[in-house]
């Protein structure tokens, strides 16, 4: 082993090329006629693909959009865990985080306009591992916090279930309103909501 990295082969590239056509072919789709309209030959009629190649890396369209939103909580758990961890004080830790989601949300028109469209559905999606694992990483971030002394101690793993619950749901209301997303009022009321629990555990 002389410690470089083999390339990646030709066969890896292109299945990794026809996922992402899929991906957003789906994307395409969800948005304009919705999850619940949209059906496989509406998405591989976007690609240059067979329908027979989209079952080699999905199965049916619910797959697809678990992917999607996969994709947007592995980036939005990301960003929310570097803010809370920049964080110096319980407002910082709870408010920056929240912040760093919403921010994270609007800033992109297309994950707007598929949770927009899709709110309802991606409501049925929580157990997903990658919003469970969003959970698990604020649970341990809270304990952290409570053996620092930086907040007060309390049940973590029911706090980080109802913060990363309620993070989810302001979002999508927020981006279902057919109106301006105004982040700084939606950061201020969930931050008043749980640094006024914190408060009152203290």
């Amino acid at each position: 082993m002389n410690g470089t990295i083999a390339p990646v082969g030709k066969r890896e590239r292109t299945k990794a090329a026809n996922r992402a056509a899929i991906l957003t072919a789906a994307r395409r789709a969800f948005i304009d006629i919705g999850y619940g309209a949209a059906s496989v030959r509406d998405i591989v009629r976007a690609t240059d693909l067979a329908t027979g190649t989209f079952y080699n890396y999905f199965p049916d369209k619910e797959t697809v959009l678990r992917a999607l939103v996969d994709e947007i909580a592995v980036e939005a758990r990301a960003r929310v865990r570097a803010a809370r961890t920049a964080a110096t004080t319980v407002e910082g830790f709870v408010a920056d985080g929240f912040r760093a989601y919403f921010e994270f949300l609007v800033e992109d028109p297309e994950t707007v306009a598929l949770m927009r469209r899709n709110a309802g559905t991606i409501r049925t999606m929580f157990d997903e591992p990658a919003l469970g694992a969003g959970i698990e990483e604020l649970r341990a971030d809270l304990e952290a916090a409570v053996a620092a002394g930086r907040i007060p101690h309390h049940d973590a793993d029911l706090m980080a279930a109802a913060m990363v619950g309620a993070g989810v749901e302001v979002g999508l209301r927020m981006v279902e309103r057919h109106r301006a997303l105004d982040v700084e009022r939606a950061v201020a009321l969930v931050t008043n909501v749980f640094l006024g629990a914190f408060e009152r555990i203290g």
